[in-house]
Formats: C-alpha cells, structure tokens, sequence
C-alpha cells in the first residue's frame, strides 16, 4: 500500500475565505450545528435474497461504487427458517441516485423452493454457522469455524465505515472476535483477538475484500481503527528530514472510557511497533501504546462513552465532525465539530481559525491532535424497533457531497477543476437544490425487530439529515443547548476547553438508564441483559440550570 498526499494553498485560501456565502468569523466558536429537517427512509430494501437479517451497515466509497458492509448475516426463509449464515456480507448501493435505500448482493444462491414453489435465495448458503463471509477467514479460523459448528466460532464484523485509500481502493481495520454461543461466563461472549487490516477494491462485478496479513493489532491492546480512521497529510512534527508527499493515517479506538487516538506514516500499517500514540496531557506522541483499562480523564484523548459512529471532514462545515452513538442505549445519535477556534497549544501553525489561521482542508487530518472538540450534543433520536434499542448509528458522508474525497487522493493527471465525486442521492436531494456539499447528511442504524439470544432479527434502517443555515455570529455563550426530538435546533452549550476533555456527562453515560446495558467489546452488545443500574445527576445538566437561574431565564 502507499499514498501520496498534496496540500494546494490556493484552493485552501479559496475554501475558506467564504463559509456558505458568509465570511468566518474566527473571534467566535468555530460553528453552530442546527437541523433544519430530519428525513426518515425506512429499511434497507434487499431484493436479491428470500430474507436477510444483517446488523452493522457501514458504506465507502470506491471506484464510484458505493460499498455497504454488514456484520453477521443470517438469510432465512419465507417461513423464517435459516438458509445461511455468515460473518459479514458486502452489497453495493444499487440505484444510488433514484433510491438510496436499495442495495445488490453478491455471492446469492438459489437455495431451493418452499412448498407455495417460490424460489428462495440465500447469500454464500450453507448451513453451518460462521464458516464464511465476505472478508475472508484465514485457514485456520475456516476450520475451527467448521469443526465447532456454531457452538464456538471466530467471527470478523467491519464494525466502522472504511477509509479511503485512492478513489480506487480503502481500507479497513475490522475486528476480529471469538464468540462463544453459550459461555459459562457471559462476560466471555464476546472476546476481542485484535484487528486485522483489510484492503477494499470495487470491480463492477462486485467489492472485494483482501487481507493484509494476520492481526496487525494485538487484541491485548485498544482497538485503533475500530471507531474511525482518516487519512492526512504528512504529520508537521515529523515531516522533517522526509518525504512530505507521504501520508499519515490517524486512527481512533473506543475504550470503556472513551476514544484514545495512535497515528501511522502510510506505508507502516502493518507494523504495530511503528505506530505512534497520542498523549492529551502533554499534547505529544509516543511509542507506548495507552493501557486499554486506564480510567483517568487526563490519559484519554476524548473522554466520555462511544459504541459507534466515525468522523469525517465536512465542507459544509469547513471542519471534522463526529457523528457516533454513546453507550446509553438511548438510540440516539449525538454530533460533535472539532473547533478551530479553540487550538490545544500555542504552536505558531495551528493557531485560532485553523493552519495558519486560514482553515483546514481535508488533508489536515492533524488538526485532531491540535484543536478541541465540541461538547456532545443530540443530533437525532432514532425510534427503536419492538425488540429493543437501536445501535451501530454511522453516518454516510459520501451522500449528497462531491467532495467526500479529499483532492490529493485523486490521480496526479486529474485536473484541479475534477477532483470531485459524483453526487449520490439525487432523487432525494437534487445537487441544486442542496445548499452546498454535506449540508445533508445520510444516517444508518441497526433496529432490533426481535430480541432473544438466538432469536434476534435486526434489520438496517436509514434517515436523513438535512442542517440549518450556518450563523457566522454563533457567539458560545449565547447558544442553547441541546434540542429534544420535537426540538430539532442542535446547538453547542459550552465552549470547548483547551484542556485535556472530561466527558460532558462525567462518566455517568458509561451508565445506561432505564435497565439498558453497557456495550460490549465492539461497543454494542447485540443481547439485551437487563439489571438494576443507579443513574446518577448529571454535572453538566445541575451546570445548565444554574446557568439559566443566574442569566434570569
């Protein structure tokens, strides 16, 4: 693998002398996030198989292609029997542009016919639980799958949105875990064995999955890559004395606690003792990886509670945003923006208003490491479906945005003036009538039509999102907080710190209300255990109304 990576000033400048047809106003909070209309799209529509019941549901782009990966897919029949089941399954967005809710599968089998004479299709059939998947078992994972029949099985779930690595390739950092269907423990469900990297190609005869290798990262350690990764320039702290073409890939993994992020030069990816780790309370890199169990704030990049989401570079916005589900099992989806305005350090590069007060573009994925994030705030309450709680909400950002693909990944014969995507999700959302790249934004999540240990049917369902106007004199202090479903203004409540972040909710949304459950390893857990949980007074609410009883409210 090996990218080269281009920062152009030119159309730096260009960017971001204009926000939307408004100047920035730097001396202010970067943004104010507000949504203007929520969109809700129903299921996904599969009509290549029978029946499926799949959870996950995460897309990239590539080779204008868009590729929609699933973790465990089981297809059944007209009358629910089982006909296959595999680890993950892939499909492309069939009609992107006339509806963004079908998709085409691949390796679909004709599986025989029930007793009406219908037909009935199942993806890579076989019977045997877990012995296949679109990302391919290694062979010795193949036959532990297939001497343990289900019983005990080594499953490979994408868990995250792919990055991509040109327009013609991503990739992935997907986890590989042990299930045990009947553990004595139940806490040993679920047991992580590390991250193996995938490499993602999109012939028209359907995405392919390759893998780079065994596991790149030990199971021992945080899952880097699990949450999100994103491809950026040439790291300003080590660009000296290299090639400054080459890229650095920035990598974030949830902990119990939080995000933690590591960052790799390109071309070592698959040597974990060459990945640097981000201390947040000296704002500097290290070669010592953070211990996955550590609890103080202070060692944590991002503090608070994260089961799914990812992070990508909005140019309606002109900056990061994170877009993710916390543990609370609320099937809410929550949104933060990486704030420009409130650099970490006074390094005379990145200053208040972006790299060299000028911005960022979507190469400058080292403004993670150098600007704070906004506190959480509630996006878009998704209705649960009869079998319990929502999870795996993950945005699509290469909807409704021809610049999902950063300008330096495109070929070097491309002329500046078409280094753009394709615009996806026309039938929706017309590209002229848009209101610029990213001002919508398309939304996944997995419902829960039955719950049970072995009974469960889930099925993936979309949204869309379509953002308000943005106010260049969004001044912090007088933004509202957080809207509720009927209420759809999102707004910042605070100011982002310079410090090292505490979560906004102090921890206490690592506790889930009304007798939910905490995630599991991969940040959800597709079970329902209920127990009684206390849930404690949240700061930053008691912080709130005391805001508003001294403001006069």
């Amino acid at each position: 693998m090996g990218a080269r990576c281009f920062a152009r000033v030119s159309w730096r400048k260009q960017v971001f002398t204009i926000l939307c047809g408004v100047p920035v106003a730097f001396s202010q909070t970067w943004t104010q996030i507000t949504v203007k209309n929520v969109t809700q799209l129903g299921p996904q529509l599969t009509p290549d198989v029978t029946y499926v019941s799949r959870d996950g549901g995460f897309s990239v782009l590539v080779n204008d292609a868009i590729v929609w990966l699933y973790d465990d897919t089981e297809c059944m029949s007209f009358e629910g029997a089982q006909l296959s089941f595999v680890s993950n399954t892939a499909a492309f967005a069939d009609q992107s542009n006339t509806n963004v809710s079908l998709v085409q599968d691949f390796g679909v089998e004709m599986v025989g016919e029930d007793h009406y004479g219908r037909k009935e299709y199942a993806i890579l059939a076989n019977t045997t639980v877990g012995t296949g998947g679109w990302i391919p078992f290694q062979q010795d994972e193949l036959e532990f799958n297939e001497e343990m029949k289900g019983r005990e099985r080594v499953a490979i779930w994408p868990g995250t949105s792919p990055t991509p690595f040109s327009t013609t390739e991503a990739l992935l950092f997907a986890p590989l875990v042990y299930v045990d269907a009947t553990p004595q423990d139940p806490a040993k469900e679920y047991q992580a064995r590390g991250m193996t990297l995938v490499s993602i190609t999109a012939p028209k005869t359907g995405p392919v999955a390759a893998r780079q290798g065994d596991l790149v990262i030990p199971g021992t350690q945080v899952a880097f890559g699990g949450f999100a990764a994103l491809l950026g320039s040439s790291s300003t702290d080590t660009s000296e004395g290299s090639d400054t073409n080459e890229c650095d890939l920035y990598l974030l993994g949830m902990t119990n606690v939080g995000l933690q992020l590591a960052r790799v030069n390109i071309n070592d990816l698959t040597t974990y003792s060459k990945y640097a780790f981000f201390e947040p309370h000296n704002l500097n890199f290290t070669e010592t990886p953070p211990d996955p169990n550590l609890t103080n704030y202070e060692q944590v990049y991002l503090a608070g509670t994260f089961s799914s989401g990812g992070v990508f570079y909005s140019p309606y916005f002109v900056t990061y945003i994170m877009v993710y589900f916390n543990k609370m099992t609320d099937s809410t989806f929550y949104i933060r923006f990486l704030d420009l305005n409130t650099p970490l350090s006074s390094d005379p590069v990145w200053i208040r208003g972006g790299k060299n007060g000028v911005g960022i573009v979507h190469e400058d994925a080292e403004a993670l490491v150098r600007y704070a994030w906004s506190p959480e705030q509630m996006l878009y309450q998704s209705s649960p479906g009869p079998g319990g709680f929502n999870y795996a909400g993950t945005p699509h950002p290469e909807f409704f945005n021809r610049q999902y693909f950063a300008r330096s990944i495109f070929p070097d014969t491309t002329p500046d003036a078409q280094r753009r995507n394709a615009w996806y999700g026309f039938d929706l959302v017309p590209e002229a009538d848009a209101g610029g790249d990213g001002r919508h934004l398309l939304l996944s999540w997995t419902s829960q039509l039955h719950g049970g240990l072995d009974t469960g049917i889930y099925e993936v369902r979309l949204a869309m999102v379509e953002f308000g106007d943005i106010s260049a004199h969004a001044s912090s202090s007088s933004l509202s907080s957080t809207g509720m479903p009927d209420t759809p203004t999102v707004s910042p409540s605070a100011t982002a710190s310079a410090k090292p972040q505490k979560p906004d909710k102090g921890g206490e949304n690592m506790i889930p209300s009304d007798g939910g459950t905490l995630s599991s390893f991969l940040g959800y857990d597709k079970r329902q255990a209920y127990g009684p949980w206390l849930l404690i007074c949240e700061l930053g609410l008691l912080g709130g109304i005391v805001g508003l009883v001294i403001t006069g409210f």
